[in-house]
């Protein structure tokens, strides 16, 4: 068993407190080692069998619009990683329109798949992930074991909403993302506080 490493925050208590973030996980969150593992491993081996084409590249003589996004090309896995705390540093731009993907990088798993319009701002205030984070954190830390939980960017979505939540919904059902609510049924909800399925 791998121990736990405690991920430090940035922020004090106080300071959490003052910008409104939760600093408590869901009371009573009771979750076994054995549990959580067995959870962890059955979502990992279902990712792995998903599968991953490279995007169809033709050649042309002449400027074609640019491809529409397919959601059997786009691999979370290999995009850069950031800090899921990213939301608090000082940015001078809003960000752009883009698909993001929550990852626990020890196993790895894709726990999270979402939409922003503005990357830099998305997690600014409330958002559910954020909480289910906190939960699926301090399981680990009560379990002695490591997690790397880091959000990666995929700036290349379309610029337009509808288009966007489109390959966020067939992304979501592809990688069957434990955190949105669409796989629920698939993987139960421990870490909103109802227990593993």
């Amino acid at each position: 068993m791998t121990k736990y490493r405690e991920q430090l925050s940035l922020f004090s208590v106080s300071e959490q407190k003052t910008l409104g973030y939760a600093t408590q996980p869901a009371e009573g969150l009771k979750i076994s080692a054995e549990a959580l593992q067995t959870w962890k491993q059955r979502l990992f081996h279902y990712q792995q069998q998903v599968t991953i084409s490279p995007p169809l590249q033709q050649g042309t003589l002449f400027d074609a619009p640019a491809p529409k996004a397919d959601p059997d090309s786009l691999d979370p896995f290999s995009l850069s990683q950031q800090n899921t705390e990213f939301w608090r540093w000082k940015a001078s731009d809003h960000g752009v329109a883009a698909l993001y993907f929550v990852i626990d990088y020890t196993l790895p798993i894709l726990l999270y798949v979402g939409e922003t319009v503005k990357s830099g701002q998305r997690w600014k205030g409330e958002h559910d992930c954020k909480r289910y984070l906190l939960n699926y954190r301090q399981v680990h830390y009560q379990n002695q074991l490591e997690t790397l939980l880091g959000i990666a960017f995929w700036s290349l979505a379309p610029t337009q909403t509808r288009d966007r939540q489109r390959l966020e919904s067939a992304l979501i059902s592809k990688w069957r993302s434990p955190f949105n609510k669409e796989n629920w049924a698939f993987w139960g909800t421990p870490f909103t506080g109802t227990g593993i399925s």
